[in-house]
Protein backbone atom coordinates (compact mmCIF):
# COMPACT_ATOMS: atom_id res chain seq x y z
CA UNK A 1 0.00 0.00 0.00
CA UNK A 2 0.96 3.61 -0.57
CA UNK A 3 0.15 6.41 1.38
CA UNK A 4 -1.18 8.56 -2.19
CA UNK A 5 -0.29 8.94 -5.69
CA UNK A 6 0.59 11.96 -5.53
CA UNK A 7 3.42 11.63 -2.70
CA UNK A 8 4.07 8.59 -4.70
CA UNK A 9 4.65 9.59 -7.64
CA UNK A 10 6.67 13.21 -5.47
CA UNK A 11 8.54 10.37 -3.67
CA UNK A 12 9.82 8.90 -6.83
CA UNK A 13 10.62 12.41 -8.58
CA UNK A 14 12.72 13.43 -5.21
CA UNK A 15 14.69 10.65 -5.18
CA UNK A 16 15.55 10.37 -8.98
CA UNK A 17 16.16 13.94 -9.34
CA UNK A 18 19.31 13.57 -6.39
CA UNK A 19 20.12 10.44 -7.59
CA UNK A 20 19.10 8.33 -4.40
CA UNK A 21 17.97 5.78 -6.83
CA UNK A 22 19.85 5.39 -10.07
CA UNK A 23 18.19 3.76 -12.93
CA UNK A 24 20.32 2.04 -15.62
CA UNK A 25 18.77 -0.57 -17.90
CA UNK A 26 21.43 -0.54 -19.89
CA UNK A 27 24.24 -0.81 -17.95
CA UNK A 28 23.16 -3.05 -14.97
CA UNK A 29 24.41 -3.01 -11.03
CA UNK A 30 25.61 -5.55 -9.68
CA UNK A 31 23.33 -6.17 -5.69
CA UNK A 32 25.59 -7.98 -2.96
CA UNK A 33 23.57 -10.48 -3.39
CA UNK A 34 24.64 -11.32 -7.21
CA UNK A 35 21.60 -10.37 -8.98
CA UNK A 36 21.97 -7.86 -11.72
CA UNK A 37 19.65 -5.02 -11.68
CA UNK A 38 18.50 -1.85 -13.98
CA UNK A 39 17.85 0.13 -10.55
CA UNK A 40 20.06 0.57 -6.93
CA UNK A 41 18.64 2.15 -4.50
CA UNK A 42 20.40 4.08 -1.67
CA UNK A 43 17.84 6.28 0.53
CA UNK A 44 20.71 7.21 2.78
CA UNK A 45 21.75 9.97 0.10
CA UNK A 46 17.96 11.91 1.19
CA UNK A 47 19.82 12.96 4.06
CA UNK A 48 22.66 14.85 2.74
CA UNK A 49 19.56 17.00 1.10
CA UNK A 50 17.60 19.11 4.08
CA UNK A 51 14.24 19.63 1.85
CA UNK A 52 13.56 16.23 0.50
CA UNK A 53 14.74 14.86 4.29
CA UNK A 54 12.06 16.81 5.58
CA UNK A 55 9.39 15.84 3.27
CA UNK A 56 10.06 11.89 3.90
CA UNK A 57 9.98 12.89 7.75
CA UNK A 58 6.32 14.34 7.31
CA UNK A 59 5.19 12.40 4.82
CA UNK A 60 6.42 9.06 6.89
CA UNK A 61 5.15 10.76 10.21
CA UNK A 62 1.35 11.13 8.19
CA UNK A 63 1.37 7.45 7.07
CA UNK A 64 2.24 6.12 10.59
CA UNK A 65 -0.53 8.05 11.75
CA UNK A 66 -3.18 7.16 9.29
CA UNK A 67 -2.45 4.06 9.38
CA UNK A 68 -2.10 2.95 12.93
CA UNK A 69 -2.80 6.23 15.08
CA UNK A 70 0.13 7.08 17.39
CA UNK A 71 2.55 4.39 18.96
CA UNK A 72 4.87 4.04 22.25
CA UNK A 73 7.41 3.46 20.02
CA UNK A 74 9.36 4.26 16.72
CA UNK A 75 12.04 1.45 15.77
CA UNK A 76 14.64 1.91 12.72
CA UNK A 77 16.28 -0.98 11.28
CA UNK A 78 20.07 -0.94 11.17
CA UNK A 79 21.50 0.50 9.66
CA UNK A 80 19.91 2.20 6.48
CA UNK A 81 16.78 3.41 8.23
CA UNK A 82 18.09 4.47 11.56
CA UNK A 83 18.43 8.49 10.93
CA UNK A 84 15.00 8.44 9.37
CA UNK A 85 13.60 7.03 11.49
CA UNK A 86 14.92 9.49 14.52
CA UNK A 87 13.40 11.97 12.45
CA UNK A 88 10.21 10.52 12.01
CA UNK A 89 10.18 9.74 15.91
CA UNK A 90 10.83 13.30 16.37
CA UNK A 91 8.22 14.76 14.16
CA UNK A 92 5.57 12.19 15.99
CA UNK A 93 7.46 13.08 19.78
CA UNK A 94 7.61 9.38 20.64
CA UNK A 95 11.00 7.53 21.91
CA UNK A 96 13.47 5.94 19.46
CA UNK A 97 14.73 2.51 19.15
CA UNK A 98 16.67 0.56 16.37
CA UNK A 99 17.13 -2.81 15.41
CA UNK A 100 20.44 -4.93 14.74
CA UNK A 101 20.68 -7.79 11.97
CA UNK A 102 21.81 -9.75 14.83
CA UNK A 103 23.31 -9.36 18.64
CA UNK A 104 26.13 -7.37 19.57
CA UNK A 105 28.96 -9.87 20.76
CA UNK A 106 30.33 -7.86 23.39
CA UNK A 107 28.99 -5.32 25.86
CA UNK A 108 25.06 -6.01 27.24
CA UNK A 109 25.08 -7.80 23.83
CA UNK A 110 21.95 -6.21 22.53
CA UNK A 111 20.46 -6.15 19.46
CA UNK A 112 17.63 -3.68 19.95
CA UNK A 113 19.07 -0.76 21.29
CA UNK A 114 17.39 1.79 23.46
CA UNK A 115 14.60 1.48 25.86
CA UNK A 116 11.67 -0.65 24.82
CA UNK A 117 9.23 -1.49 27.62
CA UNK A 118 7.36 -5.42 27.47
CA UNK A 119 3.83 -4.84 25.83
CA UNK A 120 4.57 -1.62 24.17
CA UNK A 121 3.08 -0.70 20.46
CA UNK A 122 5.87 -0.44 17.82
CA UNK A 123 5.86 1.06 14.66
CA UNK A 124 8.99 -0.18 12.42
CA UNK A 125 10.42 2.44 10.01
CA UNK A 126 12.49 1.15 6.92
CA UNK A 127 14.30 2.71 4.14
CA UNK A 128 13.86 0.50 1.29
CA UNK A 129 11.89 -3.06 1.11
CA UNK A 130 13.51 -5.83 -0.99
CA UNK A 131 13.06 -9.64 -0.32
CA UNK A 132 11.65 -8.35 3.49
CA UNK A 133 14.18 -10.62 4.99
CA UNK A 134 16.23 -7.50 7.62
CA UNK A 135 12.52 -6.00 7.83
CA UNK A 136 10.98 -9.58 9.25
CA UNK A 137 14.27 -10.11 11.50
CA UNK A 138 13.98 -6.93 13.20
CA UNK A 139 10.52 -7.51 13.52
CA UNK A 140 11.31 -10.82 15.16
CA UNK A 141 13.42 -9.09 17.50
CA UNK A 142 11.25 -6.88 18.56
CA UNK A 143 8.14 -9.79 19.21
CA UNK A 144 10.66 -11.61 21.04
CA UNK A 145 11.25 -8.63 23.56
CA UNK A 146 7.44 -8.32 23.85
CA UNK A 147 6.59 -5.58 21.81
CA UNK A 148 3.54 -4.82 19.89
CA UNK A 149 4.55 -4.76 16.16
CA UNK A 150 1.72 -2.89 15.10
CA UNK A 151 3.06 -2.73 11.53
CA UNK A 152 5.55 -1.36 9.10
CA UNK A 153 6.26 2.15 6.44
CA UNK A 154 8.94 2.65 4.48
CA UNK A 155 10.28 4.80 1.77
CA UNK A 156 10.35 2.57 -1.51
CA UNK A 157 9.88 -1.15 -1.97
CA UNK A 158 10.55 -2.60 -5.10
CA UNK A 159 7.10 -4.51 -5.32
CA UNK A 160 8.88 -8.48 -5.25
CA UNK A 161 6.36 -11.38 -5.19
CA UNK A 162 8.53 -12.54 -2.16
CA UNK A 163 8.58 -9.68 -0.24
CA UNK A 164 4.38 -9.45 -0.44
CA UNK A 165 3.51 -13.38 0.10
CA UNK A 166 6.72 -13.33 3.13
CA UNK A 167 4.90 -10.63 4.74
CA UNK A 168 1.41 -12.28 3.98
CA UNK A 169 2.49 -15.10 5.48
CA UNK A 170 3.60 -13.46 8.71
CA UNK A 171 0.13 -11.17 8.72
CA UNK A 172 2.53 -8.09 8.63
CA UNK A 173 1.41 -4.75 7.60
CA UNK A 174 3.16 -2.42 5.54
CA UNK A 175 2.79 0.41 3.68
CA UNK A 176 5.43 2.70 1.97
CA UNK A 177 5.73 6.44 0.28
CA UNK A 178 6.78 5.06 -3.32
CA UNK A 179 6.86 2.11 -4.88
CA UNK A 180 8.48 0.62 -8.44
CA UNK A 181 5.49 0.68 -10.34
CA UNK A 182 5.07 4.45 -9.58
CA UNK A 183 8.68 5.42 -10.07
CA UNK A 184 8.64 3.98 -14.04
CA UNK A 185 5.63 6.18 -14.35
CA UNK A 186 7.62 8.84 -13.16
CA UNK A 187 10.66 8.48 -14.89
CA UNK A 188 8.54 8.03 -18.09
CA UNK A 189 7.12 10.64 -17.52
CA UNK A 190 9.40 13.03 -16.84
CA UNK A 191 11.77 11.31 -19.97
CA UNK A 192 14.21 9.76 -17.73
CA UNK A 193 13.93 6.59 -19.39
CA UNK A 194 12.80 5.78 -22.62
CA UNK A 195 9.35 3.14 -23.42
CA UNK A 196 11.99 0.48 -24.59
CA UNK A 197 14.00 1.24 -21.39
CA UNK A 198 10.91 0.99 -19.46
CA UNK A 199 9.90 -2.77 -20.82
CA UNK A 200 13.33 -3.68 -19.90
CA UNK A 201 12.87 -2.41 -16.56
CA UNK A 202 9.75 -4.05 -16.35
CA UNK A 203 10.45 -7.72 -17.37
CA UNK A 204 13.69 -7.11 -14.40
CA UNK A 205 10.88 -6.88 -11.70
CA UNK A 206 9.09 -10.14 -13.16
CA UNK A 207 12.24 -12.41 -12.42
CA UNK A 208 15.00 -10.39 -10.55
CA UNK A 209 17.11 -13.44 -9.57
CA UNK A 210 17.16 -14.47 -13.09
CA UNK A 211 17.13 -11.53 -14.94
CA UNK A 212 19.64 -10.63 -17.63
CA UNK A 213 19.64 -7.92 -20.15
Amino acid sequence: MILNKDTAKKTAELLLQIKAIKLSPNEPFTWASGWKSPIYCDNRVTLSYPPVRNFLKEKIAKLVEEKYGKPDVIAGVATGAIAIGVLVAQELGLPFVYVRPEPKKHGRKNQIEGFLESGQNVVVVEDLISTGKSSLNAIKALKEANANVKGMVAIFSYGFAVAEETFGEHNLDFSTLSNYENLLEQALDSNYITQKELQTLESWRLNPSEWKQ
